[in-house]
């Protein structure tokens, strides 16, 4: 049997024993994500414009991601308002990146697997280059805007009569605990997927200069970076918004 079909029959089945019919929902949400990327890659190849397709899906990806986690609607509005904010901002960012750092295209080190293969496939790379940068930092987003959300608002109920200097205090705890976290994720899942890229380069005695100029690996770092700068965001926002409607209910009492 597959090894991949083997790790996502194990997936399936602990996500239904660990979260029973929240698991079912999550995994309901995970297919529809996956046919949201199929449906992203094939309208960019069709030849539709990437960044137009990219926030159509980027949006519906985070619409489903987010509301398909959670029952509580005040809590999914605000991570949901927080992520489409962040993630809009981060675009703009990615646009100027890409600009600068010109990321597009294939490395040197894929020459070898490319020498058979036409080059002319009709896509814009540098659009297609933003489009990686965005759309992999979606979940590590939603998930700090939505754990951050979650937790105050638990922190709220907990306590009917907390002040707003309680609240705060509560907010810089849980966003500096979630903040380390989540960066560390993506720094060591950024780390594993390039781990054998720069064994390969320190084995074949690359220059410094030569691993920092690398697209193959300067890509997934600035991915990395952006992803960083939208979790500190998203994190920032959230709790800014989840405060905000704590200072309203007190307002309103």
């Amino acid at each position: 049997m597959n090894a991949l079909l083997i790790l996502l029959i194990l997936l399936i089945v602990l996500m239904l024993i660990v979260a029973k019919k929240d698991g079912l929902r999550n995994l309901i949400g995970l297919t529809f994500n996956f046919i949201a990327i199929f449906v992203l890659i094939t309208l960019i190849s069709w030849g539709f414009n990437a960044i137009a397709v990219l926030i159509v899906l980027s949006v519906i990806i985070l619409a489903i991601a987010i509301f398909m986690s959670a029952d509580e609607s005040e809590v999914t509005l605000i991570a949901f308002k927080t992520s489409i904010i962040v993630v809009l901002s981060l675009l703009i960012l990615a646009l100027i990146i890409q600009h600068f750092g010109q990321f597009q295209g294939f490395a040197t080190e894929d020459v070898d697997e490319l020498e058979n293969l036409s080059l002319n496939v009709g896509l814009n790379f540098s659009n297609v280059a933003i489009v990686v940068m965005v759309i992999s930092m979606l979940g590590a987003v939603a998930e700090s805007a939505m754990a951050l959300a979650a937790s105050l608002s638990e922190v709220v109920e907990q306590d009917e009569n907390m002040s707003l200097d309680q609240f705060k205090n509560q907010r810089e705890i849980i966003s500096q605990q979630i903040l380390g976290t989540a960066v560390n994720t993506l720094f060591f899942g950024v780390l594993g997927a390039t781990v054998g890229l720069i064994l390969w380069f320190v084995r074949l005695n690359y220059r410094l200069a030569d691993i920092f100029n690398s697209k193959l690996l300067m890509a997934e770092v600035a991915a990395m970076l952006l992803g960083m700068l939208g979790i500190l965001f998203a994190i920032w926002l959230s709790g800014y918004f989840v405060q905000k409607s704590f200072e309203q209910k007190n307002t309103d009492k």
